[in-house]
C-alpha cells in the first residue's frame, strides 16, 4: 500500500503546494526591435515554476535588478505584500518598469501555482476579451506626417488585423521638417532643428546601446537627453495659421482614407502651450478624432482641465504615470476623458485600481502597449476584470516575429482585433521562446537569461519614515 502510494505521488503535481513557494532567483533577456527595446523578466522559484514578467519599453533592467535582494526568499504569491515593498521604488515612467515587471511576473507565477488564470484572481470577467487598436509603431514609413501614406497604411494594418480602431502619430515638428520651406511653427531660428536632431540622436543611442568611453559621444548623448527633457511650455512654439492649414489638411487626407466610420486617435503632437493646443483642436473637431493623447506632460492636471474646457476633442493620456497616487488628480479633476496607463509602468493590480478609480469619477480606461505578447497577456487579463476598459494598443504590426516570442498560444495573440484570454493558468502561455529570441538580443545584452547573482546582496534601509 505504502509502495502504491509513493508510486502514485510520483506523478502529482507540487505546484499545487503554493504556500511553500519561495523565490530563488531574477533572470533578464533583452530583445531589440521588439517593436522597442523590451526587456522580460523571469523569476525562478523552488518548485521549477518560473512567471515571466515585462519592464517598459527602452526602460532598465536595473529598475527590476536592483530589487532582487527585497524579494529572494519569498513567497511569490503573496503579489500585494511583495508589490507594496517595491512600490517606494516607482517612479514616473520607465523609472517604474522594474516594479510592474517584477509584479507582473508575480502574477503569472501565483497563477500557475493555483491553476488558476491572472484574470481570475482579480475577480473575474467583465468580457473574454479586449479590443486592441491598431497603432503604426516607430519604425514605419510615413510615421513623420504624411496623412494620405499614414491613412493608407493605417488602413491596411486594420483590414490586416481586423482592427476596428486606429492611431497615429502627427508631429507639428515633423511637419516643419516635412515641409521646410513652409512657415508653419514660429520659433527662434535652428531651434526646431535643434530638436529633432536631439530626438533622433538620443532615441538611436537607446536603441543601438553605443557603450563607449567616456567623452564626446557621452556629452552628446546627455545634452540631448537635456533637451528632449525640457517640457512644452519651456519651448515657446507657437504655430502659425499655416501651421494649423498643414495639420488639418493631413488629418483630412487620412479621414479621406480611413472614413468617418473608423475611430481615430492622434498622438505625439509635438511641444505644444494649452493656448495652440486648443487653436488646433478646434480644428480637428470636425474630424470627429477618438481621442488626441498626450497634448501636454501628464503631470499638468490644471493645463488639461483648461484644454477640456477649450475643445469637444476627448483628452487622453497617463502611459508615463505609475501609481495609483499620481493618476488620482487627473481623475478627482476630471482633466481628461480617457486614462491612458501602461501595464509595464503600473502593474497589473495596479491598473485594475486605476480602472476602477476612473470609473468613479466616469473616466474611460484604454491602455498604451508598445511591448511584446507578455505586456500584451498581461494588459488582456486586466483589461477582461475591468469594467471600464476600452482598448489596448499595438504598434508591431512591422514584427513578423511578434507572436513567436512566446509559446502555447497558438502563434496569433490578437484574432480579428482582439486577445481573447484563456482559461490556462498564469497570463497563459507556456513560456518564452528563447530560440527566436537568440536571434534578437539587444546590442549590449548578448547573454540570454545570464545569472544576477551581483543583486542579490543589494539591501538597504528603505523605510518611509524616521
Amino acid at each position: 500500500m505504502s509502495d502504491h502510494f509513493e508510486s502514485t505521488l510520483g506523478h502529482v503535481n507540487t505546484y499545487s503546494r503554493p504556500s511553500e513557494l519561495k523565490i530563488t532567483d531574477m533572470r533578464f533577456v533583452d530583445l531589440a526591435g521588439a517593436p522597442m527595446h523590451c526587456t522580460l523578466v523571469k523569476i525562478y522559484t523552488n518548485q521549477g515554476i518560473t512567471g515571466i514578467g515585462e519592464l517598459r519599453d527602452f526602460g532598465s533592467r536595473t529598475y527590476a535588478a536592483m530589487l532582487k535582494g527585497r524579494i529572494l526568499g519569498e513567497n511569490p504569491c503573496n503579489v500585494d505584500k511583495l508589490f507594496r515593498r517595491m512600490k517606494p521604488f516607482m517612479g514616473t515612467g520607465r523609472q517604474a518598469g522594474g516594479v510592474a515587471g517584477i509584479e507582473m511576473a508575480l502574477w503569472d507565477l501565483a497563477g500557475k501555482a493555483y491553476g488558476v488564470p491572472v484574470y481570475q484572481m482579480l475577480g473575474g470577467k467583465f468580457r473574454d476579451e479586449v479590443r486592441v487598436y491598431g497603432d503604426l509603431g516607430v519604425n514605419t514609413p510615413g510615421l513623420a506626417g504624411d496623412g494620405y501614406s499614414m491613412g493608407r497604411r493605417l488602413k491596411e494594418v486594420a483590414d490586416t488585423y481586423g482592427f476596428t480602431m486606429v492611431k497615429a502619430v502627427l508631429g507639428v515638428e515633423s511637419l516643419q521638417a516635412m515641409y521646410p520651406d513652409e512657415e508653419l511653427i514660429s520659433a527662434p531660428a535652428g531651434e526646431v532643428e535643434k530638436l529633432l536632431k536631439a530626438a533622433h540622436y538620443n532615441f538611436d543611442f537607446i536603441k543601438n546601446r553605443r557603450h563607449t568611453s567616456y567623452g564626446p559621444e557621452f556629452q552628446a548623448r546627455n545634452r540631448a537627453y537635456d533637451l528632449v527633457n525640457m517640457q512644452s511650455p519651456y519651448w515657446m512654439f507657437r504655430m502659425t495659421e499655416r501651421g494649423l492649414d498643414r495639420y488639418e489638411e493631413e488629418v483630412a487626407h487620412m479621414r479621406e482614407i480611413l472614413g468617418y466610420k473608423m475611430p481615430l486617435a492622434i498622438d505625439h503632437l509635438g511641444y505644444l502651450n494649452v493656448e495652440d493646443a486648443a487653436r488646433l483642436l478646434r480644428r480637428l473637431e470636425k474630424y470627429n478624432l477618438l481621442w488626441a493623447e498626450d497634448m501636454l506632460p501628464c503631470t499638468y492636471t490644471e493645463e488639461y482641465k483648461r484644454l477640456s474646457q477649450m475643445t469637444t476633442t476627448p483628452l487622453a493620456t497617463g502611459e508615463d504615470l505609475s501609481t495609483l497616487e499620481s493618476f488620482e488628480e487627473l481623475l478627482v479633476n476630471r482633466a481628461v476623458a480617457i486614462i491612458h496607463p501602461d501595464i509595464c509602468s503600473s502593474g497589473i493590480y495596479e491598473c485594475k485600481k486605476i480602472g476602477d478609480l476612473a470609473q468613479r469619477y466616469h473616466v474611460a480606461m484604454a491602455m498604451h502597449m508598445c511591448e511584446t505578447p507578455v505586456a500584451a497577456l498581461a494588459t488582456a487579463h486586466m483589461g477582461v476584470a475591468t469594467e471600464n476598459f476600452i482598448a489596448t494598443e499595438f504598434n508591431a504590426p512591422d514584427v513578423p516575429w511578434w507572436n513567436d516570442i512566446i509559446s502555447g498560444y497558438g502563434g496569433q495573440v490578437i484574432n480579428n482585433g482582439f486577445i481573447r484570454v484563456t482559461d490556462k493558468p498564469g497570463l497563459g502561455f507556456d513560456d518564452i521562446n528563447d530560440e527566436v529570441i537568440k536571434d534578437h538580443l539587444m546590442p549590449g545584452f548578448p547573454d540570454l537569461w545570464a545569472s544576477t547573482d551581483h543583486w542579490n546582496t543589494e539591501y538597504a534601509n528603505d523605510r518611509l519614515f524616521s
